[in-house]
């Protein structure tokens, strides 16, 4: 008998083909993971995926540029880059004593404790800023305990900080860097020359840690480029000193002292007063009320306060009507105790007299505005207007400053009251800047050449070109016009004439006064600005320095109060420069007839 096969033989092939069909059923799930894993890399989003495996596998650091230095015209740094650190942290390594480290860092840096616990503990990133520009010292020290305690993830950077090395010295025209821009001034109006671009490194890190051998891709950073000015750092500095003294001992609201070499139209000093310290532009103002009022003396008032000039305008009236040959040194004037004029005020004199008969010299010499209308009514209105724009009245200067205000001229025909006020200086407004150019106008031969600040050439950040590359010439009066109205101002600071307290033994002096009434909220408001303009030696001008004082309060004018600061800047430029004396005799015209 034939026996049967065992059963068992069909159970195990059975169990057999179960194992295999849920083998291809495992294999066919994994496959189909897979697959629609590489669907997403692949074509639904593989351009977030690969920025995200980037951003995991590399590590981006900023590379500083070198701020260019701020010089004057010999080379002596204004502003400049000294060596400083910027403090960073990988949150991924600080996360975990977040706390601890901005504690000690809040202490050592006085960062703001809980922005410092936020950036130490930020997701997605390898690397935040906790400080910039901290002196190198301060920063590696601050680091050094950080290690020594046992927290790790907190490092150092090259980053340069912002040193004003004058402190308060041409402050007002430098200006100064905030936290990351900067504010004010030349930093800022030449920002884009003086930045440079920052570089960037990126290198492949894995585990917290960078490759040795990995990708790196670094682009290196381009520094920034020096700036020149035209100023001189010493006359700068004994230009505020001085202006700061008269400002404060006459109790001013606020002064200005322009020195502009006669040829070539330099600055040598632009001071205002009162000005800040670029180091710590904001010390001292703790109250947002305090703030705005110091944001007043952030800016050169040399440019941007606008103001009636006075009778120093009359200089440019008579060297006009000296040009027109309306009139000569000696021409005779009868002035009268006041001027009547058809429904105004009559114009009066800034002294009380009877008739008197003085040569037109005498009457820009004793500064009288009945005298200077009476001459003025000889010229056409229309003639008058276009001699005090060629002077650059009316129109910025555009040396390179911010908020540069152009003044006031007026535009269209000229009333005989306009003609009349604005020969004396009222009814018009000027910059200080652009009254020292239209004065050294006169020192110049009668050639009006445009103030610079800049050395060679630089680009604002408007577009515009500016500096002593760009400089343009135009006679506005003739030589001769030019020598006589000099003579004629020689007068001025004389022992008979309104101002001796300008005068500097051994040299001729050429110079003129001013007191105008103050304009505020569109009205006289009772006060005055009181001014000297004067070049020297008047025979052959160097310089022309122009001072301003703004509501003084001890009832002097001026010559008494301007024509001393004016005595002693020009005489420190004299002695620094060794301009000897001409040795010629002094401006001899008659005053009176």
């Amino acid at each position: 008998m034939t026996s049967r096969p065992s059963s068992s033989l069909g159970g195990t092939r059975g169990s057999a083909m179960l194992r295999l069909r849920l083998g291809f059923i495992v294999i066919a799930v994994v496959i189909s993971f897979f697959g629609a894993r590489l669907v997403q890399l692949q074509v639904i989003d593989p351009g977030a995926i690969a920025t995200r495996a980037a951003q995991e596998g590399t590590d981006t650091v900023e590379l500083p540029a070198e701020r260019g230095a701020i010089l004057d015209r010999n080379g002596t740094e204004l502003a400049t880059s000294v060596s400083g650190m910027m403090v960073i942290a990988d949150p991924q390594m600080t996360r975990a004593k977040a706390p601890e480290i901005a504690t000690l860092l809040s202490d050592e840096l006085g960062l703001d404790y809980f922005e410092t616990l936020e950036r130490l503990r930020r997701e997605g990133t390898r690397f935040q800023y906790l400080a910039r520009r901290v002196p190198a010292t301060k920063a590696t020290a601050v680091v050094d305990s950080l290690t020594e305690q046992g927290y790790k993830g907190v490092s150092t950077q090259r980053d340069p900080i912002r040193d004003y090395p004058g402190n308060d010295v041409a402050a007002n025209i430098v200006g100064f860097l905030g936290e990351d821009e900067p504010l004010a001034g030349l930093e800022r109006t030449f920002n884009a020359q003086l930045a440079g671009t920052d570089g960037k490194a990126r290198y492949q890190v894995g585990g917290g840690n960078r490759i040795p051998l990995g990708d790196h891709n670094v682009t290196e950073a381009r520094d920034g480029t020096d700036l020149q000015l035209t100023l001189d750092q010493d006359v700068q500095w004994y230009a505020q000193r001085v202006l700061r003294n008269a400002v404060e001992s006459s109790g001013s609201l606020s002064g200005t002292v322009v020195v502009e070499e006669v040829g070539s139209g330099e600055l040598l000093a632009l001071a205002d007063y009162p000005t800040y310290d670029a180091n710590k532009p904001l010390d001292g103002a703790n109250t947002p009320e305090e703030v705005e009022k110091r944001k007043t003396d952030l800016g050169s008032r040399a440019l941007s306060d606008p103001y009636e000039p006075g009778s120093v305008e009359k200089a440019l009236t008579f060297a006009s009507l000296l040009d027109q040959g309306l009139i000569t040194p000696r021409t005779r004037i009868t002035v009268p105790p006041e001027l009547e004029r058809a429904g105004a005020k009559p114009i009066g004199d800034h002294w009380d007299h009877d008739t008197i008969r003085l040569t037109a010299a005498g009457v820009l010499a004793r500064s009288s505005n009945i005298g200077t209308v009476l001459a003025a009514r000889e010229s056409d209105k229309q003639k008058l207007a276009d001699y005090l724009r060629a002077f650059g009245l009316g129109q910025r200067t555009d040396i390179g400053m911010r908020g540069e205000s152009a003044g006031i001229l007026p535009q269209g025909a000229w009333s005989d009251g306009s003609r009349d006020t604005i020969a004396f200086g009222q009814g018009l407004s000027v910059n200080a800047v652009q009254m020292a150019a239209a004065i050294n106008t006169i020192a110049n031969g009668g050639v009006h050449v445009d103030p610079s600040l800049i050395k060679g050439s630089a680009t604002t950040d408007t577009g515009q070109q500016v500096g002593t590359d760009h400089v343009t010439t135009r006679r506005v009066v003739s030589e001769q016009a030019a020598r006589d109205t000099a003579e004629m101002m020689e007068l001025v600071p004389q022992s008979d004439g309104v101002a001796p307290a300008a005068a500097i033994p051994g040299y001729r002096v050429a110079g003129k006064t001013g007191t105008a009434q103050r304009v505020v909220d569109g009205r006289y408001d009772g006060s005055f600005t009181v001014s000297f303009a004067g070049f020297a030696p008047a025979d052959a001008p160097r310089f022309t320095v122009y001072v301003v004082l703004h509501r003084p309060q001890n009832g002097l004018g001026g010559g008494g109060n301007a024509g001393p600061v004016f005595a002693k800047v020009m005489t420190y430029l004299l002695n620094k420069y060794g301009v000897p004396s001409t040795g010629t005799t002094p401006s001899t015209l008659p005053v009176e007839w």
